[in-house]
């Protein structure tokens, strides 16, 4: 584990993935919390499965670690059938959200108790140790017990327990979510640099799109048990599938009307007296049918307020009243009120001097024709 030896890894075209979940299903008497999954994780790839609580995201964790057995399906792990191995068997390692240290040992003896229990010799367990609290940069707190170190510290000796022994498959189960904002950022981009200073295959699970969107070389979204969409943060966030993951990943906002197609290339989106102009490039990769019930999906950073309330020829507009003014610093937030009383955002740069917009004014606001993205919705169907 010398830095020499831990130089990255990226999988060649056909490489053998390093986890398959096919079919992979988990009842619980007649409620289901995982609904036939279907995965491939690369070697070396960091892969988050995000999602609600309750959407399946732990439960699959769960089962690939071997804490709970599928009520149905397989799981692989470099290509040995691991479904129905214990999980000592399986050379996972695993980090917790409440650390799970033991708190009658120091920091070394809790890295080295996975050595110890595969019975390495002495001299190679002092080494190993070493060499993994030098990667989470707690060299010299060998020493000390749990107690003694904060809960940024504890978390870093968790992570090297589970790579001490260089484990096939690293699964980790919300490790920030009981630290705060600012040093949760921190280990988000300490995690980030050990796993790839190992090479190592990562499925991580958590709630916090954000913290998704920052680390993950893909991301699964799950709702109800199945995944919703499979992709990188920027396909989910650019080309959300469903009108799920479009609300659940970032803020969007949606409007909502019906979707009629226009001689094959785009269409026109109506909400009561007002019309948007849909794209192909969106119309084309929609399955919505015309004359069906539709949402159009902008984000808050593609609208802006029109100067004059101006109309320039290849925006969708709209009539708007300023609800709220929002500082974020180098942004500014503007809450509006369509003339059909749904509330939408507005993000812009805020630039000094400019004169800024007031509660109960009324605006028109516009957006690019291929900033929206037309998807189903199926509430409204």
């Amino acid at each position: 584990m010398t830095a020499e030896a831990m130089t990255p890894t990226r999988p060649a075209a056909g490489e053998r993935p390093a986890l398959v979940l096919r079919a992979l299903t988990k009842h619980f008497g007649s409620a289901v919390a995982v609904d036939g999954i279907d995965l491939d994780v690369r070697p070396g790839e960091f892969l988050t499965l995000l999602g609600p609580s309750g959407s399946g995201k732990t439960t699959t964790l769960r089962m690939v670690a071997g804490f709970m057995a599928p009520t149905s399906g397989s799981i692989e792990i470099d290509g040995s059938d691991m479904t129905r191995v214990p999980p000592h068997r399986r050379d996972v390692g695993m980090v917790f959200q409440n650390y799970a240290l033991f708190p009658h040992m120091t920091a070394a003896e809790n890295v080295a108790f996975p050595l110890r229990m595969r019975r390495r010799p002495g001299a190679e367990i002092k080494k190993r140790v070493g060499e993994a609290l030098d990667l989470v940069k707690l060299g010299s707190f060998g020493d000390r017990y749990p107690r003694q170190l904060s809960g940024g510290q504890q978390q870093r000796i968790a992570l090297a327990r589970a790579v001490v022994f260089e484990p096939r498959l690293l699964l980790m189960d919300e490790p920030l979510g009981a630290l705060d904002r600012k040093l949760r950022e921190s280990l988000q981009l300490e995690i980030i640099r050990v796993s790839r200073e190992l090479g190592a295959t990562v499925l991580y699970v958590t709630h916090d799109q954000e913290e998704a969107l920052v680390m993950s070389d893909r991301i699964a979204i799950f709702s109800m048990g199945r995944i919703e969409q499979l992709g990188s943060g920027a396909d989910l966030y650019d080309r959300p599938a469903s009108l799920f993951v479009a609300d659940f990943i970032g803020e969007s906002n949606i409007l909502r009307g019906r979707y009629e197609v226009d001689g094959g290339a785009g269409g026109w989106m109506t909400r009561d007296e007002t019309r948007w102009r849909v794209g192909a490039a969106s119309a084309g990769r929609s399955d919505v049918a015309s004359g069906a019930a539709a949402a159009l999906v902008v984000r808050p950073e593609r609208m802006r307020v029109l100067a004059d309330g101006a109309t320039p020829d290849g925006l969708n507009t709209a009539d708007a009243t300023v609800d709220e003014v929002l500082y974020l610093g180098p942004d500014i937030k503007y809450q509006l009120a369509l003339p059909w009383g749904q509330r939408i955002s507005i993000r812009e740069p805020r630039e000094l001097d400019a004169r800024e917009l007031e509660r109960g004014e009324r605006v028109r606001i516009g957006w690019k024709v291929e900033d929206g993205l037309l998807v189903a919705d199926p509430a409204s169907a």
